[in-house]
């Protein structure tokens, strides 16, 4: 969710994709693996593995065809607490996936995953990046989900991930304010209209990804650190990776250190979400 810059004193608000050609960002280009290609599930240094979710749509969807047993109390309340039906459904799968997922990833059945909260890097308390207990956590990973999409992301270390449905005009007005004075200027720079949503949308995304990888959120004034147009000018320790998202979202994700080896991004195979783990043999295959 895009949100626009806090009242002066205030703390800053918390914000709460088919592939197709990904946007120009980073040295590493996250690729699109072949249908018949399997994924392995291996956490390494060098390797990001990206997952796309979509939420249930349709006069069928319906959040009890979805896996809802394997979530814990908390997120069960929490999806039952959206006004909108569409969004719950979209929590309740992108939260199915992500215990499924790292189900595939570790030795865990996915209503035995237990998260917690990392320090936080400001001050310490636990409040910092959600992680897979005991820490050390065996993996690093980050969800984020809007307008009927979500992105995970999974990575031997800190990733953030941020998945956005291109704003209207209006709330690129409104939030570039919060953005580093470069930033805006870039936007300044472009013809008002769908160049304008999609150039915000990259800088908007780019951002929350390292900002969750860091572990802050927006509590980290957004227009601290330059995630425009010019990578070389990106914060110096992170990777930020353009993620192919459909036409109408931005994408992006922010891993730790140099630009990983391996980057890909696939689709959570629909079965995934629904039914008894595993549904079948192939599960795990990475194939939807």
């Amino acid at each position: 969710m895009y949100a626009p810059p806090a009242a002066p004193g205030a703390p800053p608000a918390r914000p709460v994709c088919s592939p197709t050609t990904p946007p120009p960002v980073a040295t590493t280009t996250v690729r699109l693996p072949g249908p018949d290609e399997p994924c392995t599930f291996t956490v390494a240094p060098d390797r990001v593995d990206l997952w796309l979710i979509h939420g249930p749509t349709g006069a069928g969807a319906d959040a009890l065809a979805l896996a809802r047993t394997e979530l814990d109390d908390r997120e069960r309340a929490r999806a039952d607490a959206f006004v909108r039906p569409a969004d719950g459904l979209l929590y309740t799968a992108a939260h199915v996936a992500l215990r499924r997922l790292i189900a595939c990833y570790t030795t865990a059945r996915p209503e035995e995953v237990r998260f917690v909260r990392e320090p936080c890097p400001g001050c310490g308390e636990a409040h910092g990046r959600p992680a897979v207990a005991p820490l050390p956590p065996p993996l690093h990973f980050s969800l984020s989900h809007s307008g009927s999409v979500a992105l995970v992301g999974v990575a031997g270390r800190p990733i953030g991930v941020d998945v956005q449905k291109l704003p209207r005009a209006e709330t690129v007005e409104i939030c570039s304010r919060a953005l580093h004075p470069d930033e805006r200027a870039e936007l300044d720079g472009t013809p008002a209209g769908e160049a304008r949503r999609e150039l915000f949308g990259r800088i908007w995304t780019r951002k929350e990804a390292y900002l969750k990888g860091l572990g802050t959120g927006l509590s980290r004034s957004p227009a601290e650190d330059y995630l425009g147009t010019d990578t070389g000018r990106h914060p110096s320790e992170w990777t930020v990776l353009g993620v192919p998202c459909r036409a109408t979202h931005a994408a992006s994700a922010a891993v730790r250190g140099t630009p990983p080896a391996v980057a890909e991004v696939r689709q959570v195979p629909g079965v995934w979400l629904t039914g008894s783990w595993p549904p079948d043999a192939a599960a795990c295959s990475g194939r939807s």
